[in-house]
């Protein structure tokens, strides 16, 4: 499933690369975020192919929706974009509240349990990414304690 949820995604980063320029105004302020990131959990090694990276993205940006991955869960935690804007050196993320739709299922009595909260990144709140540009293919998540280390886009 996950393999499936990360190709439907690039499926859909290629198809806005691949817009024509009268298009790109359509875009959001994020577009430059578009694609797969590795890194942020851990250092990126400095020989690191297409291949690995793509194997393992750890934060995947969409037009309306933000996939993170953790250590614990192998699954990506899908975060929905309510507000994004651009700072001075970056961009800020407002995420819809509410629970994730895989863990809603529940166990309780006909599945009425509470859902857990969605998992943030460790921002000040779940519900906010700060996103700073470093370069033109790297980015980090100040003073985000879950992703310590800066991030790559993946080839």
């Amino acid at each position: 499933m996950r393999r499936i949820a990360v190709c439907l995604i690039l499926a859909g980063l290629a198809t806005v690369s691949a817009a024509s320029p009268g298009t790109a105004q359509a875009l959001p302020p994020h577009a430059w975020l578009f694609g797969t990131w590795t890194g942020g959990l851990f250092p990126v090694p400095r020989n690191m192919t297409a291949q690995m990276c793509l194997a393992q993205p750890v934060v995947i940006f969409a037009r309306d929706v933000v996939l993170r991955a953790s250590l614990t869960d192998p699954l990506y935690q899908q975060r929905i974009i309510q507000t994004a804007r651009t700072t001075q050196g970056g961009f800020e993320f407002r995420f819809e509240p509410g629970a994730d739709p895989l863990t809603t299922l529940g166990s309780g009595l006909l599945g009425q349990t509470a859902p857990p909260p969605q998992q943030g990144f460790g921002c000040e709140t779940a519900d906010v990414l700060h996103v700073r540009r470093l370069g033109e293919n790297e980015i980090s998540f100040p003073g985000c304690a879950d992703f310590p280390e800066p991030l790559y886009r993946c080839p």
